[in-house]
This record gives C-alpha cells, sequence and structure tokens, in this order.
C-alpha cells in the first residue's frame, strides 16, 4: 500500500509539474512564430559565462571593500539598519528623499492556480530568493548581481514554487500580499512602490493587472501603491487593453521580453510604443540576462535587441530593469547613445552601480527592489553605501528620477 501510494504521489507530481511546463510554453514563441537562430551566437554564451566568472574574482576589491553579510538580516551591522522589536530589519537613516521603488509585483496566481488574498497579512514575507530562510542566513555579497548569492537548491526551490504560480499554488506567493509589501516599505523607509504585472499569455486565468489594480483599490493604499500595466505583444486587443488600463491609472507598462517571449525590435511592437508615447506611459522592459532563467530565453534580452525599438521613438522614456543584469557591460553605451533610455539598478553589486552613477548620471538612474523576489533593503543597502557623502546623486536615485518619469498618464481616452 505504502508503495502504491509513493507511486501515485510521485505521478502526481510529474503530472502537475509537466502541466506547468506545458502552460510555460504556450508562451514559447516569438512573434515571428519561429525562432532566429542566428541572433544568439556561442559568442553571446562565452559572454555571460565570462561576467560571472569575472564578477566573483573581482568581488570586495573596490575600494568600498568587501561586504558580506549572512542573510538579510546581516544587513543590520550596517550603520543603515538595525533589527526592531519583531526582528525586523528596519532602516534608521534620516533626511531621506521620498523613497520610490519602481520595480516591485505582487502574489501571481494564474491559469489553475487557487487564487491568493492580496489583503492578507501574514507572519512573514517568503521572499523567492530568501536569504533569511535559514538561520543564520545565507551568505550575501553586495558586490555581485544578486542572484549569485543563491545556490542550486535554492534556485531549484524558485523553479518550483514559479511553476506552483501556474498550477497547484506556491505558499510563497502566498506571502507576496500589499499588507506585507507595506510592511517592508515602512521597515525600509519606501514611500510609494510600483507595481508591476506581467501579461503570461494563457488561454485563461490572466488578469494580473485588473486583480493588482483592483486590490490596490480595495486596500485603499493607491496614495502608496502605484499601478503598471501588461499587455501581452500578441494580445489582438494590445493596443485597446493597455488604453484601458491607462485610463485606470496605470502609470508605466511592463513588457518582459523573456517571458512572454518576443523580440523588443520586432517591427510588431512599434504600434505599442507609439501608444505608450501618446499616453505618455514609460515602457518597463526587463532587460539583460540575469543567468538564472531558462537558456532558451537568453536570446530575447540581449541588449541589443532593444536598440531600434527605443531608437525608433525617441519620445518614448524606456526603463531597463535589472541596468541590463548581467549585460550591464553593454547596457551602458546603449544607454549613453539614448537619452530616452533609464536604467533600474536593482540586483547589481556596489561596484557596478557606482560605475552606473561616473559613466551615465545618478539622474539616468533608478531604485527597484524586485519585490518579492528579494528583501528591498538589499538594494537600498546598496545605494546608501555607494552614495554616503552624495545626498543629490542619493536623492536622485531614490527618488528624483522616479517621480519625473511616473506621473500620470495623459490622453488615455
Amino acid at each position: 500500500m505504502m508503495n502504491l501510494q509513493m507511486k501515485s504521489n510521485l505521478g502526481r507530481r510529474t503530472f502537475l509539474k509537466r502541466l506547468g511546463l506545458v502552460a510555460a510554453s504556450s508562451l514559447s514563441l516569438p512573434l515571428s512564430g519561429c525562432y532566429d537562430t542566428d541572433r544568439y551566437t556561442e559568442e553571446d554564451a562565452f559572454k555571460l559565462k565570462e561576467q560571472m566568472r569575472e564578477e566573483k574574482e573581482r568581488s570586495g576589491k573596490s575600494r568600498f571593500g568587501p561586504h558580506r553579510y549572512r542573510g538579510y538580516r546581516g544587513l543590520s551591522k550596517l550603520p543603515y539598519f538595525e533589527m526592531n522589536n519583531q526582528g525586523e530589519l528596519k532602516c534608521v537613516v534620516e533626511n531621506l528623499p521620498p523613497i520610490i521603488d519602481c520595480h516591485t509585483h505582487l502574489g501571481i496566481s494564474a491559469l489553475l492556480a487557487p487564487s491568493i488574498d492580496l489583503l492578507a497579512r501574514t507572519q512573514r514575507v517568503h521572499h523567492f530568493l530568501d536569504c533569511d530562510a535559514t538561520q543564520p542566513g545565507c551568505v550575501l555579497d553586495l558586490d555581485v548581481y544578486i542572484n549569485a548569492n543563491f545556490d542550486a537548491d535554492q534556485l531549484k526551490e524558485l523553479e518550483w514554487e514559479s511553476i506552483g504560480q501556474l498550477t497547484w499554488g506556491s505558499k510563497y506567493a502566498e506571502t507576496h500580499t500589499i499588507p506585507n509589501l507595506l510592511n517592508e516599505m515602512d521597515a525600509s523607509c519606501i514611500q510609494k512602490a510600483l507595481v508591476l504585472p506581467i501579461a503570461l499569455g494563457l488561454p485563461f486565468g490572466d488578469h494580473l493587472a485588473d486583480e493588482w489594480m483592483a486590490a490596490i483599490e480595495s486596500s485603499n493604499s493607491g496614495d502608496r501603491l502605484l499601478p503598471g500595466a501588461s499587455i501581452h505583444p500578441r494580445d489582438t486587443d494590445a493596443l485597446l487593453e493597455l488604453r484601458r488600463q491607462a485610463s485606470l491609472g496605470a502609470r508605466a507598462v511592463k513588457l518582459h521580453p523573456a517571458v512572454q517571449r518576443f523580440f523588443p525590435d520586432d517591427p510588431e511592437m512599434n504600434l505599442i510604443y507609439q501608444e505608450c508615447g501618446r499616453l505618455g506611459l514609460p515602457v518597463f522592459f526587463h532587460g539583460g540576462r540575469a543567468g538564472i532563467e531558462p537558456g532558451y530565453t537568453h536570446r530575447f534580452t540581449l541588449i541589443r535587441n532593444y536598440e531600434a525599438a527605443v531608437a525608433e521613438h525617441p519620445d518614448v522614456n524606456f526603463i531597463l530593469g535589472h541596468a541590463g543584469a548581467r549585460d550591464v557591460a553593454d547596457a551602458i553605451p546603449f544607454a549613453l547613445r539614448n537619452p530616452n533610455v533609464f536604467l533600474d539598478i536593482h540586483g547589481q553589486g556596489i561596484r557596478q552601480i557606482d560605475e552606473l552613477i561616473e559613466t551615465l548620471g545618478a539622474d539616468r538612474l533608478l531604485f527597484g527592489s524586485d519585490w518579492p523576489f528579494y528583501h528591498e533593503a538589499a538594494t537600498l543597502a546598496k545605494i546608501l553605501i555607494v552614495t554616503e557623502g552624495q545626498p543629490e546623486k542619493r536623492d536622485a536615485i531614490l527618488s528624483g528620477t522616479a517621480q519625473r518619469l511616473l506621473r500620470p498618464p495623459q490622453n488615455s481616452g
């Protein structure tokens, strides 16, 4: 009986996992309907491996020295944070600007997954990559791209929870609620956050933008949480949907080439970019390769794929999420060539953030945390370290640039 039960459970897990993969594969075709194999080369793959190797070798060797802590909680060893009576990390810096986190999400429940109560408060947040999941926490090196701090088991858990968001549900995503986000914002001295949904292109159960907007309204948190829009490039009603979400107050539109499987410079995208320009909506792209996503998605997010889209639409502001991630070396000259490009510096290490400030200027950079993948303090700590004694640069990154870009949309009718 026990063996039969074990086999039954194993079969169920295999079936559900395959179901999740099938759901994900429904997103796998680019707009043209086939992959352009010339768009990803052996040299591209080699550059990613070299970036990872060189970053590890250089860690802790800049003018800032090593910055390694045990877990997010370990950031309390910095002068910017302390632990409160509830055992939560709390920012204690005075005279900060009204901080805007330009890169957050809420719990995802789509396709077959049970719905999430986005208004619930839970005992703690389970970040998808949770450096506080153990005691002591994982080693958190602030001088490497943030996902380099997590081992194979943690990345496997992320994969499992991601599939759960489309199938049986995610116990982590159940904690990615509005009260939990607001609580972490309060602890991190963050005044506002841009909440970015992603249209997944699923046959049903794919209404994150509406669900999140409704939850923000129900929670009376619209003064702090700025809703984002998202459309799928292959949606035949994409332009109408974009206008509708803008009319409801969306402040930016999220497009994710890796998840939505499209090339940013595909000519079919031009109408979407034009409409964003008309509406005054910034386009928030996921940009660059993070290095932990499926390899077959890397071809979509190479920085050169964004060049034509940005250059041909100079009236549209484009925000490149993660500052190009592990392709930041290509993102810097790309942004220098295109004044309508701004970089969300989430994920980048201390040395790299310092270089971004020096080469681009603080007024082209934004603070983003990618919550709930990571604790908001992880990126905040890096900015505070790098901008110590430079209040104008600190204010621009934490607040000023986002205030200019995330204005209410115009002409949404």
